[in-house]
C-alpha cells in the first residue's frame, strides 16, 4: 500500500505557482483571441458571399476534426521556424509558450465560432428587420443590435468553454512547457512523490473548476430570471 509523504509540496509551491501563472496566461490570451477571431468566422459561415462561407466551414471543420494535442504539436514544430524566419529571431529561440498560445488560440476560435454563431442565430430576426427599417447598414445592425443581445446569451457558454480551455493547458507537456500540471509531475518525479503532487495538482483543479462552474451557474440562473 502506497503511504502518502506530503512534505515536498510546501518547497514546490513558487515553482507550482509559476506553473499556474503559464496556464493562466495560456487561457487568458486563448479565450481573448479565440472569440474575437471566433466572431470573424461566426460572421463568415452567415455570410452570403459564398467563399467566405465556404472558407469559414472548412477552418471550423478542420479544428474540430483534428484531436487538440496534434494542433499543439503541429505549432510547436512550425511557430519557432516562422518566427525565426519573420522576426529574425536567433536559432533555438525559445517560444515554447507563443507556440502554445497561437496553437490554443486557433483551435479554440473553432469553438467559439460555433458558439457564437449559434448565439446570432437565436437573436430574433426582426431584430434586423427593425434596425434596417432605422436605417442602419448590415454592419450596424450586427455591431449595434444583434452581437450584444447575442453576447448576453453566450456569455454562460463562452465562459464554460473557457473552463474546459483551461483543463487542456495541461496538454502543453508535448512542447515540454512547465504549466501547471507539468511543474507538479515534474516536481513529484525529481522528489520521488508523482501521486502525492499529481493529487495535489488534481484537488486544485477541481476547485478552480468547480468554483468557476459554480459562478458560470449562478451568472446563468440570473439571466434567466431577468
Amino acid at each position: 500500500m502506497h503511504e502518502f509523504d506530503w512534505s515536498s509540496i510546501p518547497g514546490a509551491l513558487p515553482f507550482l505557482w509559476d506553473g499556474m501563472v503559464i496556464s493562466l496566461q495560456i487561457t487568458a490570451t486563448a479565450v481573448l483571441v479565440g472569440i474575437v477571431w471566433g466572431t470573424l468566422l461566426a460572421l463568415m459561415r452567415l455570410s452570403s458571399i459564398t467563399p467566405l462561407s465556404w472558407l469559414a466551414a472548412a477552418y471550423v471543420n478542420l479544428f474540430r476534426a483534428v484531436p487538440l494535442v496534434m494542433v499543439l504539436l503541429w505549432f510547436f514544430l512550425i511557430v519557432p521556424s516562422l518566427l525565426e524566419s519573420l522576426l529574425g529571431l536567433p536559432r533555438g529561440s525559445d517560444v515554447r509558450l507563443a507556440s502554445a498560445i497561437t496553437g490554443f488560440a486557433l483551435f479554440e476560435a473553432a469553438y467559439y465560432s460555433e458558439i457564437i454563431r449559434a448565439g446570432i442565430q437565436s437573436v430574433s430576426k426582426g431584430q434586423m428587420a427593425a434596425a434596417s427599417a432605422l436605417g442602419m447598414t448590415y454592419g450596424q445592425s450586427m455591431r449595434l443590435v444583434v452581437l450584444p443581445q447575442a453576447f448576453r446569451n453566450m456569455v454562460p457558454l463562452l465562459l464554460t468553454q473557457g473552463i474546459i480551455l483551461f483543463q487542456d493547458t495541461s496538454l502543453v507537456y508535448v512542447s515540454a512547457l512547465a504549466d501547471f500540471f507539468g511543474a507538479a509531475y515534474k516536481v513529484g518525479d525529481r522528489d520521488g512523490r508523482l501521486v502525492e503532487l499529481l493529487l495535489f495538482a488534481g484537488a486544485v483543479y477541481f476547485v478552480i473548476c468547480f468554483t468557476a462552474s459554480r459562478i458560470v451557474r449562478h451568472y446563468q440562473n440570473k439571466l434567466k430570471v431577468a
